[in-house]
């Protein structure tokens, strides 16, 4: 396989799991159609409800409008990384945590990827089920892992923009037409502004904090944006930083769909006990076959990201650790069936929980990737000084390996503590992974190589 440095076209070498060079970065407005097919998740409009429903709609605005700001910060910093760098979150992990210690990294961000992709495939399947009690629920799980494997076949560069591209429009016209339809279905009601409040009263005074902590549960999507944002041209990177990768896609995502969700949950009526895949039985309920087209655009949108990054970090993984090198589409079929054998088992009554857990390991890492950046920034990162930093990179590298493992401990020792203290557990995690990384960083020698 030719060296990262050469300047290499991706028909030439599979570029998945070497540094992203000038010459295959990708348009500013094509990566924004890759990037942005991640707002359409139904997990953001099922998040929103829930945490209505046990917090209060109003608890849950303020936890989506923090969320929007702190995302947009951190973002902001590990995109510009990424763009400057061209690395993905497997060879930077490299850097933070040692060659073997990116292995761990690796194998999280790949497992919590895929849960994400047996997610949001199974809403699909739920729907499929749901319209057409015949078709059994292992074959529609079946029919979403087929139809959506070959989807990532193919390049960022010259397949998902294009995909992307075409069923933006049409997932912004379906939740239009949702929020219309349940609207002159069922009336407006002003209620959806107070739903899940009415019979909590004080007790969800603070609600607003858990509400945000959730959604810090979700981290793993400023990896995502670091692997994606590795795409961008240098000279974009303002523009990815701010627009792309910044406030806009998160208001988008949050706010709107985490709004969209609470309203038709709250109003559409007869849906019996208010679940996790309330919103998707409400839109079939709603509009019939054309929710389930809806869904299925929503579904796909997502999953082509979920997809490619669940099989890049899989290869990725398997290469480093086994040194077993199989083209990308292998990888993406045995992804494919990982995720048909977990949809088989059901997750969704788990969401919260596994929110919660996931968020202590991905905040660990995003805080030190942030402690180190900003730590650094007279490092150099010209191609050969980054590509020197992963050559010189120690099999461990004991300050980022330390600050990992010592705030996922302090955030799940205070997450299986009192339970007043539960909420605490993500942050806790971001505070003491950022502080123990500066701490070691300032006696350990070489924790991180110089030319970075």
């Amino acid at each position: 396989m030719p060296n990262s440095l050469e300047l290499v076209q991706e028909d030439e070498v599979d570029i998945s799991t070497v540094r992203i060079m000038d010459s295959s970065r990708m348009p500013k407005f094509a990566l924004t159609m890759v990037w942005w097919g991640l707002c359409s998740a139904m997990v953001y409009l099922i998040i929103g409800a829930t945490l209505a429903l046990y917090y209060g709609t109003t608890n849950a605005l303020i936890g989506m409008s923090m969320s929007v700001i702190v995302y947009s910060a951190v973002n902001y910093v590990l995109t510009n990384h990424a763009i400057r760098t061209g690395l993905s979150v497997s060879l930077f992990s490299r850097v933070l945590f040692g060659n073997a210690g990116a292995a761990l990294a690796t194998l999280i961000f790949a497992a919590t990827v895929i849960y994400y992709t047996v997610f949001e495939s199974s809403v699909i399947a739920v729907a499929l089920n749901s319209l057409f009690p015949s078709v059994s629920w292992p074959l529609a799980c079946l029919v979403v892992v087929v139809y959506s494997v070959p989807l990532v076949f193919g390049s960022v560069q010259n397949w998902l923009d294009k995909l992307n591209g075409v069923l933006l429009p049409l997932y912004a016209a379906g939740l239009i037409a949702a929020v219309t339809l349940a609207t002159t279905t069922h009336g407006y009601s002003p209620a959806w502004m107070h739903f899940g409040e009415s019979s909590k009263g004080p007790a969800v005074s603070n609600g607003w904090w858990d509400c945000f902590v959730y959604y810090m549960g979700i981290w793993l999507f400023m990896l995502a944006a670091f692997d994606f944002a590795r795409f961008g041209k240098k000279q974009h990177a303002r523009y990815h930083s701010l627009i792309n990768f910044g406030m806009p896609f998160w208001l988008v995502t949050f706010m709107v769909n985490g709004i969209i969700g609470i309203y038709l949950v709250s109003t559409i009526s007869g849906q019996g006990t208010l679940s996790e895949v309330s919103v998707v039985l409400a839109l079939i309920r709603l509009m019939g076959l054309w929710g389930l087209g809806f869904l299925v655009v929503t579904q796909t949108r997502i999953n082509t990201a979920n997809y490619y990054l669940a099989t890049i970090n899989t290869q990725a993984l398997f290469e480093a650790g086994l040194g077993l090198k199989l083209p990308k589409f292998v990888w993406a079929i045995v992804v494919g069936a990982i995720v048909y054998a977990l949809m088989l088992s059901g997750i969704f009554s788990k969401l919260l929980l596994a929110l919660a857990y996931q968020g202590v390991f991905v905040v660990a890492w995003v805080a030190v990737a942030l402690a180190h950046i900003l730590s650094h920034k007279s490092e150099r990162t010209s191609d050969d000084a980054v590509e020197a930093s992963l050559c010189d990179a120690p099999t461990f590298n004991a300050g980022g390996l330390i600050a990992w493992f010592v705030g996922v401990a302090a955030g799940i020792g205070v997450m299986n503590g009192p339970e007043s203290i539960h909420t605490f557990s993500a942050p806790a995690t971001f505070v003491i992974s950022a502080a123990a990384y500066l701490m070691v960083s300032m006696y350990v020698k070489r924790v991180i190589p110089a030319t970075v």
